[in-house]
């Protein structure tokens, strides 16, 4: 997911700031600001994500830009894919914020499915969009990541900033080890992923920094329900590999 940034520091301090600095010698006196405080904190997080998604099943992830405004044809494009998949059973996850999450939310709504929202703590305000039902407050970026995999079978995912790239390559890079299985990400926007995809292709593959089968792990559309086609086969094969495995 793409947060919005103005490249200036910032004064407030959040949570992954205050986790990932090594702490004064006046802070070590109070033990709410020592690590193994946080790692209680971290554990509630947690526990609070598993048990407010314990039910989500089919779920999607749509990822994309926060600055992405309505009327933007990416925007409305998300409105529909969010559509598209609710009205075949899948829940629709986010980062809860604006813009294409936004988007993929609404759809959600209006395909009547559950429209979830999984926000995180940021040094500048990004409240949760008006069409999250069920909502979850993150401190920590790596248990919200751990909420997007764990209860989701694919990402879509929208042109997008630094956010976007990093939910993007942590997906493949869980593919690629064989983390999750049946798993698909679609990359919407031919032309905004074109240059990577040639990237990806010419230098990294090229020079053998990943294998040219690994290109497969990536689908590149412009069309909604390509993208719904995509995700509708991969929860085919789950349910052939489940009936299988209990055979």
């Amino acid at each position: 997911m793409s947060q919005r940034s103005s490249g200036s520091p910032h004064t407030a301090v959040t949570e992954d700031e205050r986790l990932l600095q090594i702490p004064s010698d006046e802070r070590r006196t109070s033990f709410t600001h020592t690590d193994p405080w946080r790692v209680l904190r971290i554990m509630g997080e947690f526990v609070e994500g598993f048990d407010t998604l314990s039910d989500v099943r089919n779920a999607v992830t749509v990822f994309g830009s926060a600055r992405t405004k309505p009327g933007d044809p990416y925007y409305e494009k998300a409105v529909e894919t969010g559509r598209l998949l609710a009205q075949e059973g899948f829940a629709i996850i986010t980062g809860g914020g604006p813009g294409i999450m936004e988007a993929a939310n609404r759809g959600a709504q209006e395909g009547n499915g559950l429209s979830i929202g999984c926000n995180i703590e940021l040094p500048f305000e990004q409240g949760t969009n008006p069409y999250v039902e069920r909502a979850i407050n993150f401190r920590y970026f790596f248990v919200r990541k751990t909420m997007f995999v764990k209860y989701s079978t694919a990402f879509v995912v929208f042109p997008g900033g630094f956010g976007t790239m990093d939910e993007l390559f942590e997906a493949l890079t869980l593919i690629q080890t064989g983390k999750v299985k049946n798993f698909p990400v679609v990359l919407f926007g031919g032309s905004y992923w074109q240059g990577l995809a040639e990237w990806l292709r010419e230098r990294v593959a090229g020079e053998g920094k990943i294998d040219t089968k690994d290109l497969e792990l990536l689908h590149v559309t412009d069309d909604p329900r390509e993208a719904l086609q995509r995700i509708m086969q991969a929860r085919e094969r789950r349910t052939h590999s489940k009936r299988a495995i209990r055979a």
